[in-house]
């Protein structure tokens, strides 16, 4: 190769290359920037951070605004959410597209009546040729895990994520393994079909941040989704093809949760919120009403629905917004009343009407 051809090869490789340096500095100033908006101002960096995964979201998921949101909530709070739907509303599609939007990991486990502790968590085997055990970690070493149907397993199935909720690490064979700190549990439960279940217990619910209903689709929305359907674009293939775009880090979802710790809630509306969750083991229609948890539960979610709204501060609006999706899986209604035909929201509605509203 003669010595000028070496030469424009070489600039050509220098070039590409500053190219690509170019591209990493800027992506590098990027993240940077977007960490100190979210340190400097919380509530505006949430606020776009949040509208540009609606964006990507709504290339996959149809409606469903409220359960994204909610998703989000329960996320950049570091906590759980139990979502109940009946079959074909996409929970499955939803958390797979959030995994993809934010970044994250993405493992599902199928919940069924065999399915064993192990199973989740792992195991150690034996391997005959180095004269060793190895883990072979399960499906719960991830960020983002889809418990499907989550009221199929037996309870000793079950418990075995009450660890991995509450500490985010797994203990296996007496060793105790760490999870992500963005590790978060989506879990589902079919509300019409209860026949070989076993229901979750009170302190295995009371895990969860969040319970929220996935509905039917609009109208508008389940015949868009039919067109879909028809040509090449439908919502999976959607999210295979790569078209949905990640906004955010594993690591920048930690930041987001550290931001949201200057949003301000004023000490009425923190007695207000304990107020609302004292007076749920005072009604008559409940019999069971909601521990400190909830009280911690509502000031989170609280605070992360008025960061997503764009503001620093808490109203009693976000908090009463807020009660139905933190309260409904925690107070259990008295037997007369359920014959009655009360249900969990009317007694909610109860509460917020018994408690007076901070001015």
């Amino acid at each position: 190769m003669s010595i000028p051809r070496l030469k424009g090869v070489r600039r050509g490789i220098i070039c590409e290359l500053s190219s690509c340096l170019r591209g990493i500095v800027y992506a590098m100033n990027q993240v940077l920037i977007m960490e100190e908006q979210a340190a400097a101002d919380p509530a505006p960096a949430v606020k776009e951070i949040l509208a540009k995964a609606r964006k990507e979201v709504a290339k996959v998921i149809i409606g469903q605004e409220e359960v994204v949101d909610h998703s989000l909530i329960a996320i950049f709070t570091g906590n759980h959410i139990l979502i109940e739907g009946v079959p074909g509303v996409a929970k499955t599609l939803l958390v797979r597209t959030l995994a993809k939007v934010l970044g994250t990991e993405f493992s599902r486990i199928q919940f069924t009546p065999d399915l064993m502790p192990s199973d989740i968590t792992g195991t150690n085997v034996f391997n005959m040729q180095e004269g060793s055990f190895h883990l072979v970690k399960g499906p719960i070493f991830t960020s983002f895990l889809l418990a499907d149907e989550i009221n199929r397993a037996p309870a000793k199935t079950q418990s075995s994520l009450l660890q991995a909720m509450q500490e985010r690490q797994v203990t296996i064979d007496g060793e105790t393994h760490q999870l992500p700190d963005s590790f978060t549990v989506f879990a589902t439960q079919n509300p019409i079909e209860y026949e070989g279940t076993y229901p979750l217990p009170e302190a295995q619910k009371d895990r969860f941040l969040l319970r929220v209903e996935m509905d039917y689709p609009e109208a508008d929305q389940e015949k868009q989704l039919a067109f879909q359907s028809l040509g090449k674009e439908t919502p999976e293939k959607i999210l295979d093809s790569g078209e949905v775009e990640s906004v955010l880090t594993e690591d920048q979802i930690l930041t987001m949760q550290e931001a949201l710790e200057t949003i301000t809630v004023k000490d009425e509306l923190v007695s207000y919120v304990v107020d609302l969750v004292r007076t749920s083991r005072e009604l008559d229609s409940i019999q069971t009403g909601a521990g400190p948890r909830a009280t911690q539960a509502l000031l989170l979610s609280s605070r992360a629905y008025a960061a997503i709204d764009g503001r620093d501060y808490v109203t009693p609006d976000d908090i009463r917004s807020m009660a139905y999706p933190v309260l409904s899986h925690r107070i259990v209604l008295r037997p007369e009343y359920e014959i009655e035909g009360m249900t969990v929201r009317e007694a909610v509605d109860k509460l917020l009407e018994a408690v007076a509203v901070p001015r």
